[in-house]
């Protein structure tokens, strides 16, 4: 019996959204508002699954979820600027960017088997990445 579990992080930063490739009018004209530096208190929601261990009856232990999560995103995001962090380097900081560079970050850190990076950015933006291509 696998059995999944979500637990929800919090941390802030600043970004702005912009391709490299292109030049500022055509960024602003891409992202608009967005492609001037602003900040979000973003909710990562991470979710792994495992067996029940027969003797704790837990499927994934909390304290090394919390520390992989810890070490290997946020340690690095929270109330930092996005574009800046080595780890995200070459990710255009959308939500979709974040979800995905984020399971590449954890996908080898956690304990149990990464399902799902959930990137919630404001009330009404939530990304959600579950592996695979991209």
């Amino acid at each position: 019996m696998m059995l999944e579990l979500t637990r929800v992080y919090h941390f802030s930063a600043g970004h702005r959204l912009a391709n490299p490739a292109l030049g500022p009018e055509a960024n602003a004209a891409l992202y608009g508002d967005c492609h001037r530096p602003h900040g979000h208190n973003y909710y990562l929601e991470v979710t792994v699954a495992g067996r029940p261990d027969p003797v704790t009856g837990m499927s994934v232990d909390l304290g090394r979820l919390d520390d992989a999560v810890r070490a290997r995103v946020l340690a690095q995001v929270d109330h930092h600027t996005l574009e800046g962090v080595p780890a995200l380097a070459g990710v255009i900081t959308t939500g979709e960017g974040l979800a995905r560079a984020f399971w590449r970050l954890l996908a080898p850190a956690v304990p149990g088997t990464l399902r799902r990076v959930t990137v919630v950015e404001t009330a009404k933006n939530r990304f959600q990445y579950e592996g695979g291509e991209g």
